[in-house]
């Protein structure tokens, strides 16, 4: 147990003062707290939002759609036939599947696939990688 001082008890006499904390944003924002304040005389700020109050779904003035196509292409290049026939031909001269190529590559089956079918958007380090393990030249013929 604690011990007490042996002394005499004495009262601290000194006033405690408590301040109030200040209104919170959402309290300002309360219908009561601003018709209180405009009755007490206080300035009280009133800002009108755009469009604020309205139900009205305005359609926007520019189409988005109309927008992108024009700042960016429609359609990827894909890879182009010759690219494709070139890592096929190369590939099933060294007598590998589209997986054992996959694996060489550190790539997925999924994307050697899509190279071969024209599916795949050029990747110039995956086109990269599978020059060097077919031994066959495939960046100089992506374009069209």
């Amino acid at each position: 147990m604690p011990s007490r001082s042996r002394g005499a008890i004495r009262q601290d006499w000194e006033p405690v003062v408590l301040h109030k904390s200040k209104p919170k944003a959402q309290d300002l924002r309360n219908p009561k707290a601003v018709n209180q304040a405009l009755r007490s005389g206080v300035e009280v700020q009133t800002i009108k939002k755009f469009d604020g109050g309205s139900n009205k779904k305005t359609a926007p003035v520019v189409n988005a759609r109309k927008l992108d196509e024009g700042t960016e292409p429609a359609a990827l290049d894909r890879v182009s036939p010759e690219v494709r026939q070139a890592i096929q031909k190369a590939r099933l001269e060294k007598k590998m599947s589209q997986a054992e190529l996959a694996k060489q590559i550190n790539e997925r089956p999924q994307v050697v696939q899509e190279y071969e079918n024209g599916k795949a958007v050029p990747n110039q380090a995956v086109l990269a990688k599978m020059e060097r393990v077919l031994g066959v030249k495939l960046r100089g013929k992506i374009s069209k």
